[in-house]
C-alpha cells in the first residue's frame, strides 16, 4: 500500500519504522523510570544525559511517524543519526568508565542537586562529567550493564536511521 502526496508515491514503511523507534524509545524510558522508582537504582549524570538523548529520539521519531512528507522523513533520519550517535557516545564513555573505573570517585551530585545548587550555565556542563557513581554497575542482563545495553540500543537506532536515509536516497 502506498500513499499519494501531490503525485509522489510515498512509501509507508518509513512511517512505520519511525513509529516503532518512538515506541521502543518510550518503552526504554519507561523501563529506566521503573529501575529508578521501583527497583531503587539512582541514575548518574551520564544516565540522565542518555535519557534525554532517548527522549529526543522518541520525539523526533514520533513527529516523523506522524508526518507523511518525504523531506521530513529525511531530515528526521539525519537528526536521529546525530541524536542516537550522541547517546551512543555517552553510553560508550560510561561503559569505558565501568570497565576501567577511576581511582577517585568524581561523578558527584545528581542532576537535580546540581540544578538546585548551581546556576544553569555551570550545572549543564557538570552533568556531562562522569566518574565515581557513573562507573558503578548496579544492574546487568546477559552480562551487559545498563550503559552497555544503552549503547547497543543507540547504535541500533543510528543504523536503522542510516538505512532509512540510504533507502530514501535510492528511491528518489
Amino acid at each position: 500500500m502506498t500513499f499519494s502526496l501531490m503525485g509522489d508515491r510515498l512509501d509507508p514503511i518509513p512511517r512505520r519504522i519511525f513509529v516503532l523507534l518512538c515506541t521502543i524509545s518510550v518503552g526504554l524510558l519507561a523501563y529506566g523510570l521503573y529501575l529508578q522508582h521501583v527497583v531503587g537504582l539512582a541514575p548518574c549524570p551520564m544516565c540522565i544525559v542518555q535519557r534525554y538523548a532517548l527522549l529526543f529520539v522518541a520525539i523526533i521519531a514520533g513527529l516523523a511517524g506522524a508526518s507523511g512528507k518525504k523531506g521530513i522523513h529525511m531530515g528526521a533520519s539525519f537528526l536521529l543519526i546525530l541524536t542516537a550517535g550522541f547517546g551512543a557516545f555517552v553510553a560508550a564513555r560510561q561503559s569505558w568508565l565501568q570497565w576501567y573505573p577511576p581511582e577517585v570517585a568524581t561523578c558527584g551530585r545528581d542532576f537535580y542537586g546540581m540544578i538546585e545548587s548551581f546556576p544553569l550555565q555551570r550545572a549543564i556542563p557538570m552533568i556531562f562529567k562522569g566518574g565515581g557513581d557513573c562507573s558503578v554497575v548496579d544492574w546487568t542482563f546477559l552480562g551487559g550493564s545498563i550503559a552497555n545495553w544503552s549503547f547497543l540500543c543507540f547504535a541500533g537506532i543510528a543504523v536503522v536511521s542510516l538505512v532509512l536515509v540510504v533507502r530514501m536516497i535510492k528511491r528518489h
